[in-house]
């Protein structure tokens, strides 16, 4: 909290000649223990233009933080706003995460954060827009997911694993996402996958190698076991989430909801007891057909079942991912997946927040 008051205290009023840009008339400029970082601060007016006084026909889509619009700048620049609803709960933790975690971070498998709006009771943040919008509603359309041909879908998947790289890795600060999921993967106008949604990321220490919360945050069907039951994360914690969405992505069927008329397994359970049957392509999507290789499929389906797995200390890291995905390297056979039990299929797929044993909905 003190961080993010000291981020706005900084804010310093900057005028700029006709040749720059209009709305770029102010900036957040923040101090942290190494660096500086300078953030765009554009006005409401500036934003409602864009949006048509965010009208509904301008809507992308919802979630807990709010509500996300398209918008277009006087310049023609789109851009994304992501408006924070005032019924959200936990809506303030998550743009005081992405300010402070997005504007230092830059990568091509990554939004970028264009800068921030803060008016009174409203608070935005606003991206560089996505044409395609999200991953799921290409995967899981019954239309759209035509559309991705299996080329598509391994440079999806290796966008995914390259940002997680960054992330867990190669940036500044060590971060880890914790809200991995389908949805949460942007397409830009040539498919490159862009991860987002940075609200409930934590950041690392350099020798740190694990975390612990009672505030269990995150997506059912996509969070690891260890995170899940006892609140301990780490890097293992989004190599688990990645293994998930690898195996929707090849399937086009959802991990949570997954249902099948010989047991009640899930969709990650589904794929290992074919592994272990020696059928693993059963599980492929059927658009696939004439456009993927089979051993480069089996080769994700291992791959996916190998971050999936139920301890943590099995999984391989991210850069290693990437070096199984780009190579022909011999692969370890995969253990048993977290959460291999026969569950009656869930109603409904939520975003959640458990404190201790309660569920409640972002």
């Amino acid at each position: 909290m003190l961080l993010f008051l000291r981020i706005w205290r900084r804010i310093n009023v900057r005028k700029y000649g006709k040749s720059n840009i209009g709305y770029r008339e102010n900036k957040v400029n923040f101090r942290d223990n190494e660096e500086e970082t300078d953030l765009l601060l554009f006005k409401l007016c500036t934003i409602s233009e864009a949006t048509n006084n965010f009208s509904s026909i301008n809507k992308l889509g919802e979630g807990g933080f709010g509500t996300v619009y398209k918008g277009t700048l006087m310049e023609g620049q789109e851009i994304a706003v992501k408006r924070l609803s005032e019924s959200s709960g936990q809506g303030m933790k998550e743009f005081k995460t992405e300010v402070t975690l997005l504007a230092k971070l830059q990568h091509r498998n990554l939004v970028k954060l264009l800068g921030c709006c803060i008016h009174e009771d409203e608070k935005m943040l606003i991206y560089e827009y996505m044409p395609n919008r999200s991953l799921d509603s290409f995967i899981f359309d019954q239309t759209r997911r035509k559309l991705l041909d299996w080329p598509t879908r391994i440079h999806i998947i290796d966008g995914i694993a390259r940002g997680l790289v960054y992330l867990h890795q190669d940036s500044r600060l060590r971060i880890i996402h914790r809200d991995l999921k389908i949805s949460n993967i942007l397409l830009d106008s040539n498919m490159n996958p862009k991860i987002s949604d940075f609200g409930m990321a934590r950041i690392f220490g350099v020798d740190q190698i694990e975390g612990n919360t009672k505030r269990v945050v995150g997506t059912y069907g996509y969070m690891s076991p260890e995170y899940a039951v006892d609140g301990l994360f780490s890097v293992k914690t989004d190599v688990f989430s990645f293994g998930v969405m690898v195996l929707e992505i090849v399937s086009g069927k959802k991990n949570r909801g997954f249902c099948h008329p010989d047991h009640e397994l899930n969709l990650v359970g589904h794929a290992y007891m074919l592994w272990t049957k020696g059928t693993p392509l059963e599980i492929v999507d059927e658009c696939l057909t004439d456009s993927c290789t089979p051993s480069e499929v089996i080769r994700c389906i291992n791959i996916a079942l190998l971050c999936a797995q139920q301890r943590p200390e099995d999984r391989p890291n991210m850069s290693s991912v990437v070096v199984m995905l780009s190579s022909e390297i011999p692969l370890p056979q995969p253990k048993q997946p977290g959460f291999f039990l026969e569950r009656n299929p869930p109603e409904a797929t939520i975003s959640c927040e458990v404190s201790m044993t309660l569920l409640e909905p972002r």
